[in-house]
């Protein structure tokens, strides 16, 4: 290990303990080591005496959290996942946060294909007709899709769509099984999706990402075999974004 890998361990390890003992032990390294290096963290503020003996995440490393959270872009920081799961399907690539019943596309790849989806970014989506959308409200304990359901009124998109709380009850049951959600002609007549649910830093759920394509170009069964690929890359994604 490099001096700078240590004085990394040791800052991650500051987020959890406090004592110098038990810094030694997460990190593996002596303790007249963690010592010193705790010295110069205090010295550059990135950590400070607590008075008894143990020690704190000091006041520069919430300066410099507040300057990356104000910089932070999700599409941004996802877009190699999403430029990967695009390249390696060839089809559309959507990323979208929740906020409040409905969902926000804040990145759109577009696909290999000579064609287009009339999808935009800052356009919303619904979340019980969209294979995002299901993957979101997947997340959720049944009585809280109960209540969605109640407030949204399940509105028919296509004769596909789940309109009962019973029948999308059964499909997210399915969604948390597989572990990805798949929107076969449900918002729209004629488009095909899968997708999986994106976590934050602190293991939120913040949104989804989805493969997008017609539906004269894949089967069912060819549709569900994208899921792993799309868990895989939602994965990534939620990764990029601090997620453990």
């Amino acid at each position: 290990m490099t001096a700078l890998d240590k004085a990394f361990d040791v800052l991650e390890s500051l987020a959890e303990h406090e004592r110098v003992t038990d810094i030694a032990t997460a990190t593996g390294l002596p303790k007249s080591t963690v010592h010193r290096i705790l010295r110069a963290l205090v010295d550059r503020g990135f950590a400070r005496s607590d008075g008894n003996g143990g020690y704190l995440p000091g006041p520069r490393i919430f300066t410099l959290a507040g300057k990356v959270t104000h910089r932070f872009d999700p599409a941004r920081q996802a877009g190699p996942a999403l430029a990967r799961l695009r390249d390696t399907t060839g089809h559309t690539v959507h990323f979208a946060l929740r906020t409040g019943d409905e969902a926000v596309y804040i990145e759109k790849l577009m696909g290999l294909r000579p064609y287009q989806m009339t999808s935009r970014i800052g356009m919303t989506i619904d979340l019980h007709s969209t294979a995002i959308g299901k993957a979101i409200l997947a997340d959720q304990t049944d009585d809280e899709v109960t209540a969605f359901c109640e407030r949204s009124g399940l509105p028919r998109r296509t004769p596909n769509t789940r309109t009962t709380p019973v029948a999308l009850l059964a499909d997210l049951a399915q969604v948390r099984v597989r572990g990805y959600a798949v929107d076969d002609e449900e918002n729209e007549a004629g488009i095909v999706c899968v997708g999986a649910a994106v976590h934050d830093h602190a293991g939120r759920l913040i949104g989804g990402i989805s493969v997008s394509t017609l539906r004269h170009e894949v089967s069912t069964s060819d549709a569900y075999a994208f899921g792993p690929t799309v868990v895989a890359a939602a994965r990534e994604a939620s990764q990029s974004l601090g997620a453990p």
